[in-house]
């Protein structure tokens, strides 16, 4: 009796255990995810066949360029800013450590849309004055053919796109500067120690014992920050450079038709981030993956 029975109550566990497993798998499934995905796509489709809307989205991706070429422009920049800046942060120079610091405590604490505005039209300006002292000087001292661009360089001819992307760059490279500090840190103080041991001098170690592994590390939050940068795009919008929230602006006011415009600009941001971050997911678990 207990033989016949068994199979039966095996199929009997294996049928709970199954169901179990199926609520869990259902409990854990990204329905967020589903659901973002069914918003962007019911909202083409009503760009596709509505007019009013599709107008505003032929209109709006204009700007679609200026906004990928700014946010790669400057997250470029500011990755080189914020390497050496985070070297900077763990140096074992007090003028240097100290130079760094001031840096990143003063960009991070100053609103990023009053940054904006303070590199655009006091810093840029402030750099072209000093370049045109410079040029002056080496004009004095017979060196024209460097002088010369110096000198006739004005602050009109500085494009706002050029002063958005150092804006954007000099913002984010502060922050940079802390991701490759907590990378840097991160990789045990051993590694630099047995490098040096074996005859390498400090930036020989940094460079091919300590960055690689900390680069690879901080990959993660490289990708978000760059995600972020993307989405603060929309504020050089206050400078007048035609990204796809300035063209957003000049249609919406023109057109009066605030609704498609702006709901138009929010799913191509939201379209955009999306794909940046499954991006940054799938790099991220191919990256955990074969460190395995």
């Amino acid at each position: 009796m207990i033989e016949e029975t068994s199979p039966a109550l095996r199929d009997r566990v294996q049928i709970s255990m199954d169901k179990k497993s199926l609520r869990q798998k259902l409990k854990d499934f990204p329905w967020w995810f589903v659901a973002l995905l069914m918003i962007i796509f019911s909202s083409y489709v009503l760009i596709a066949i509505n007019p009013k809307y599709k107008d505003a989205f032929l209109f709006i991706r204009i700007g679609l360029s200026t906004t990928i070429t700014t946010t790669l422009s400057a997250f470029f920049i500011a990755l080189i800013i914020g390497l050496i800046t985070g070297l900077g942060r763990i140096s074992q120079s007090v003028f240097f450590r100290n130079l760094a610091t001031l840096y990143v405590e003063f960009i991070r604490g100053v609103p990023m849309l009053v940054l904006i505005f303070f590199i655009a039209f006091a810093g840029v300006p402030g750099v072209v004055d000093g370049l045109n002292v410079i040029g002056h000087w080496l004009q004095s001292i017979g060196v024209n053919f460097l002088a010369a661009p110096l000198i006739t360089l004005e602050n009109k001819n500085i494009d706002m796109t050029v002063r958005a992307v150092i804006a954007l760059s000099v913002t984010y490279g502060a922050f940079l500067a802390e991701i490759f500090r907590a990378g840097i840190q991160s990789i045990g103080y051993g590694q630099m120690e047995a490098a040096r041991s074996q005859g390498m001098s400090f930036w020989q170690a940094m460079y091919y014992i300590i960055l690689p592994q900390a680069i690879r590390n901080v990959l993660p939050a490289l990708g978000n920050d760059f995600v972020a940068m993307l989405k603060d795009t929309s504020l050089v919008s206050v400078l007048a450079v035609r990204d796809i929230t300035q063209v957003a602006r000049l249609y919406a006011g023109r057109s009066f038709r605030y609704e498609e415009t702006y709901t138009t600009l929010v799913i191509m941001y939201l379209s955009m981030t999306v794909i940046l971050s499954l991006l940054v997911k799938y790099l991220e678990r191919r990256y955990h993956r074969s460190e395995r």
